[in-house]
Order: C-alpha cells, then sequence, then structure tokens
C-alpha cells in the first residue's frame, strides 16, 4: 500500500519538520510512503500530483468522522487487506481546503475537535499513521 501525504503549504519550523521526518522515517518500514508539500493550491498544481484513480482520497476536516487509535488501525487495516494500493491525505493549510479538492475526496476525518496548527496537524496524522502501522504489525510502540 502506498501512503500519500499532501500538505498544503510548508512546515516552517525546523523542530515540527525534524518531528514529521522521524514517523516518516517509521512509516516507511512499513509502507511506501509520497510527502508532497504544495504551495501553490491551483487546480493545475494539485493536478500534477497524479493521484490514481482508484485511490482513497482523506481529507482532513474537523467536521469529519473521528477514530480512536485502535479503529483508525483497523479502518487502515481494512482498506490495505481490500486491495487498495494508494491511501491519500489532504492536510490544509490554515485557510483551509479549495473546493476541488474537497469534491475529489472520498472521505474525510478529523484527527480532533481541538483546534491546532496545521503543523501540529501533520505531525499528529503522521504519528497515527505510524500507530496503526504499528498496531497491526503487533509491534509493542502502540502500549
Amino acid at each position: 500500500m502506498k501512503i500519500r501525504l499532501v500538505m498544503l503549504g510548508k512546515t516552517r519550523q525546523p523542530e515540527i519538520r525534524a518531528l514529521a521526518e522521524d514517523y516518516f522515517a517509521r512509516i516507511r518500514h512499513y509502507a511506501d510512503l509520497e510527502v508532497n508539500e504544495v504551495r501553490d493550491e491551483s487546480a493545475a498544481a494539485l493536478r500534477k500530483l497524479k493521484i490514481e484513480p482508484g485511490a482513497t482520497v482523506v481529507l482532513l476536516d474537523a467536521a469529519g468522522k473521528q477514530h480512536t487509535s485502535q479503529s483508525f488501525a483497523r479502518w487502515i487495516g481494512d482498506l490495505r487487506d481490500r486491495g487498495v494500493r494508494e491511501l491519500c491525505f489532504y492536510c490544509g493549510a490554515a485557510e483551509g481546503f479549495p473546493a476541488g479538492i474537497r469534491r475529489n475526496s472520498t472521505q474525510r476525518i478529523s484527527l480532533s475537535t481541538l483546534t491546532m496548527p496545521h503543523e501540529f496537524a501533520r505531525v499528529l496524522l503522521a504519528e497515527q499513521i505510524y500507530r496503526a502501522f504499528a498496531t497491526l504489525a503487533g509491534h509493542p510502540y502502540p502500549k
């Protein structure tokens, strides 16, 4: 399974970037991972990403479905077991998402009901993806 993280805007703080990179490296032990930081949020820039037609596209949205860490792991495991080849997460900038991205998403999830900086949301998403794969593999990290 390929995991793709599309992040609108750039992670500017070096400490947050380092933490995110650590989780990205951990995820790569379990899945192919591609991280795209998109500075230009135009439709043309987003088309260049070439998301597979059968990909599951997930939008991080405060109004989306909430998961526990366990249910998130089960959800990713179910997608993997059903043969989903690409799972693409869109993590917005402070301004949110352009309408085109909202229309093309197949699912919406919420990381928390709390408001947080978009840079923190990226790290939280990466940590939860890593935690999900570690849980599915029976690794002791999630305990």
